[in-house]
């Protein structure tokens, strides 16, 4: 029994582990992430129980408590109130000590009559799961000794610290601290890589705060999302119902009016339209007007790019004032980070009726169109050409 029912070779057992951790990742990624904490799909019935029971075996996590944490990291993100904000408690505390903020989370009973709503509530729930998570990590211990012998206490181990390092700490950490953006997003979440393979596509984390409720985290074309993969699949075999995937504008050929359709897309939309903002207007402003040489380019646009696409609420005052030392080198570039704003106001401030907010779009088309700075004209009236692409699910 020394080595177990299976009797594998070294290497065959850390294929098993592997395996069983990154089922481990689809169940945290698919079942508690996207299906229950955002609602972003619906899972058979068996296919939402398996994850659920395979998660109380091998983590001990209570799917209530585990959704009403991750809620509020959204509602309160990056404020003291965040359970776990890197840029709050420090990258070092929520990177190794990921597990004991969630731990502490999860004692506070407000955070999940509050934020759990809607999350299972039948016998098993009530009688299993939630009382004795305990005994679900007791018994993946036996099984695992069962399996795998003596090696199975190993196998049981990685699997004890996987979610805990690379949920808890890599995605709560890193994924809040470094990275690249494609969205402005509120928050200071990033992409850790572009290929969301050994987290099950949660590496793609800005994305995610861009749009929560999307079950799809890739966004570009060369973004790679394993959990989108898996949910396809389950979706092609009727074992998942996709709810909703992040809107992408689109623009229409001819269009040179602003209507209640130009309005949706663009507040729908606003993360994908700022992108197109920074991409289309900004940079090559930038481009033009800070740069005298290509070696100096480089050191200018290194250092005022990520300034001039931050919002400027989250600039502290030295960032603030490196950002004015740069908009008066510019009139032009003063022009269009202001003109940036002016868009972000359209859907931000609270409006009477959707006719106010057509009426203030066209506005800042026209002044735009009339700024005499070709990018922001040219961008202004692709503005008005936009409408909600259908989404793809």
């Amino acid at each position: 029994m020394l080595d177990g029912l299976l009797n594998l070779s070294w290497w065959q057992v850390v294929l098993a582990t592997l395996l069983m951790t990154h089922v481990t990742i689809a169940a945290v990624t698919i079942y508690l992430h996207r299906s229950q904490a955002h609602r972003a799909l619906d899972l058979h019935p068996a296919v939402s129980h398996f994850f659920r029971c395979w998660l109380w075996l091998t983590t001990g996590m209570v799917t209530r408590e585990w959704v009403s944490i991750h809620r509020k990291h959204h509602a309160r993100c990056e404020t003291t109130e965040d359970p776990h904000s890197p840029q709050v408690l420090g990258i070092r505390k929520v990177l190794w000590q990921g597990a004991e903020l969630y731990r502490t989370a999860a004692a506070d009973p407000e955070i999940g009559e509050r934020y759990g709503r809607g999350t299972p509530d039948d016998w098993l729930e009530r009688n299993l799961y939630t009382p004795v998570p305990s005994l679900g990590i007791t018994l993946m211990l036996l099984i695992d000794l069962l399996l795998f012998g003596v090696i199975g206490l190993t196998v049981w181990a990685v699997q004890m610290i996987w979610i805990p390092f690379f949920a808890a700490g890599v995605i709560n950490g890193m994924g809040h601290y470094w990275g690249y953006r494609n969205f402005e997003s509120p928050d200071a979440a990033t992409n850790i890589l572009p290929w969301g393979l050994l987290i099950g596509g949660e590496e793609l984390h800005n994305n995610h705060h861009a749009y929560p409720a999307s079950a799809k985290l890739s966004s570009k074309r060369w973004e790679v999302d394993l959990g989108w993969l898996y949910i396809k699949a389950l979706r092609a075999v009727g074992l998942a119902k996709v709810k909703k995937v992040a809107p992408a504008p689109a623009v229409v050929a001819g269009k040179e009016v602003v209507d209640m359709d130009t309005v949706r897309a663009v507040v729908v939309g606003r993360m994908h339209v700022l992108a197109s903002y920074a991409k289309e207007v900004l940079v090559p402003v930038t481009r033009n007007e800070l740069c005298r040489s290509q070696a100096h380019c480089r050191k200018v646009y290194r250092q005022a790019r990520k300034l001039l696409l931050e919002r400027e609420a989250s600039l502290d005052d030295s960032a603030r004032q490196r950002l004015q030392r740069i908009l008066d080198q510019s009139q032009a570039l003063k022009t269009v980070y202001q003109y940036r704003q002016r868009l972000r106001d359209v859907w931000e401030r609270t409006a009477t009726s959707q006719e106010s907010l057509r009426q203030s779009l066209q506005e800042w088309c026209r002044q735009a169109e009339a700024s005499g700075v070709s990018a922001l004209q040219e961008f202004a009236r692709g503005l008005k050409g936009l409408t909600l692409a259908e989404a793809h699910i």
